[in-house]
């Protein structure tokens, strides 16, 4: 893992306040998209919420199926499918035909669902959710690997000699990848079948909040106790993120819509607590200087990716969470410099280029004598007079 290239993703939940032409805000997420495919981006996830007014994308597939027409190279997952609120065979048929139209660059994201909201309005019980995603999992790994008819009488679905008409483009199936937020539930659950890890998470994790390190182990000791095994490169952490050419500059970029997803969003729609005692125009720097948010310039993330490296023993990729705390310039700008000024310091692609660079300065001086007397000679050949 000590050389493993850490990769670089975007997590759209997304995140839009309240009060904005909500096509428009597609628009831009899908905008977004595209704009990390062209800066090098590995990855873009993008979640499925039908509750809040804030996060409005209820379906990552058909959102997925837009972005693809409108990248290159970029891998799409969804982060993540509520699998309790479907049938898993509609699931698995919906991933199967991404995964055939973007010619196997789907990820296939799962969780619980991201709002207990969602499951109120759908008439769930919040407390069997995970086991019904543990559940829908099964089957849909199953239908996915195997076209033996499957039975199956659920207490909330059924399958009756179900098989999937399209076999998946990706083989055995597109890459899984399961949610993970304080407990350790969803560790566990990516354990039991070799999955993948979507940590949803902060800056701070790295001086702990949540422990990653013992998040980590929960999900080897269940992958042990299936047989499978986990793998670190797999493992995504979600963390947010906005970077400037300064601190001061990154820091009033996003002060005021800052403050609003905090106050707005976290407190006022999903009844969490603001983390910090504010006034609102201090709630930036707050959370800056808490360590859950990072606001601040390349070098401030670069520091907090090699803590995060070194709190969890070694992860595959960082995601930085898709918002617009900031206008829409300086949010593509925040981008723009983390591929620029990051991603080569993180992923060792500078090591040639400095290396190169520090063998032609030490030898700067000598190589110009070695020009000079070049001309020289080139001048004395062609007969041309030294210069008085």
């Amino acid at each position: 893992m000590a050389d493993a290239r850490i990769g670089f993703g975007l997590f759209l939940a997304p995140f839009h306040a309240v009060g904005e032409n909500p096509t428009l805000a597609l628009e831009r997420d899908l905008e977004l998209i595209r704009w990390v495919d062209e800066l090098g981006f590995d990855e873009a996830w993008v979640g499925e919420h039908h509750t809040t007014g804030w996060e409005t994308i209820a379906s990552p597939e058909m959102f997925l199926a837009v972005a693809a027409e409108r990248t290159r190279h970029i891998r799409l997952g969804t982060g993540a499918v509520s699998l309790p609120y479907h049938h898993p065979l509609m699931v698995a048929d919906r991933i199967v035909l991404l995964d055939h139209l973007t010619r196997g660059r789907v990820n296939f994201g799962v969780g619980p669902g991201g709002h207990i909201s969602d499951a109120v309005m759908l008439g769930l019980d919040p407390a069997t959710l995970r086991d019904r995603m543990a559940e829908s999992l099964e089957v849909i790994v199953r239908l996915m690997t195997d076209p033996t008819p499957l039975t199956v009488e659920s207490e909330w679905f059924t399958l009756r000699d179900a098989v999937l008409q399209l076999r998946p483009y990706q083989r055995p199936h597109p890459p899984l990848a399961v949610t993970s937020l304080e407990s350790p539930a969803g560790m566990r659950l990516a354990g039991r079948f070799g999955a993948g890890v979507l940590s949803l998470t902060t800056a701070k994790s790295a001086g702990g909040i949540v422990d990653l390190r013992s998040q980590w182990a929960h999900a080897e000791e269940a992958a042990g106790q299936a047989g499978r095994t986990v793998r670190r490169e797999e493992w995504r952490l979600a963390i947010p993120v906005h970077i400037a050419e300064t601190r001061a500059q990154a820091i009033e970029d996003v002060r005021e819509g800052g403050a609003r997803h905090l106050l707005e969003y976290v407190e006022a729609t999903t009844g969490r607590p603001c983390p910090v005692p504010g006034p609102p125009e201090k709630i930036v720097e707050q959370m800056a200087e808490s360590g859950s948010w990072v606001v601040g310039t390349p070098d401030d993330l670069v520091d907090v990716i090699g803590m995060l490296t070194e709190a969890t023993g070694g992860f595959g990729t960082v995601l930085l969470w898709g918002h617009e705390w900031a206008p829409w310039p300086a949010v593509k700008r925040s981008y723009d410099l983390i591929a620029r000024y990051v991603m080569p310091r993180v992923q060792g692609s500078l090591a040639g280029i400095e290396s190169s660079n520090a063998v032609a300065r030490a030898q700067a001086a000598r190589l110009h004598e070695l020009r000079a007397d070049a001309t020289a000679r080139a001048k004395r050949a062609a007969g041309v007079p030294p210069a008085t």
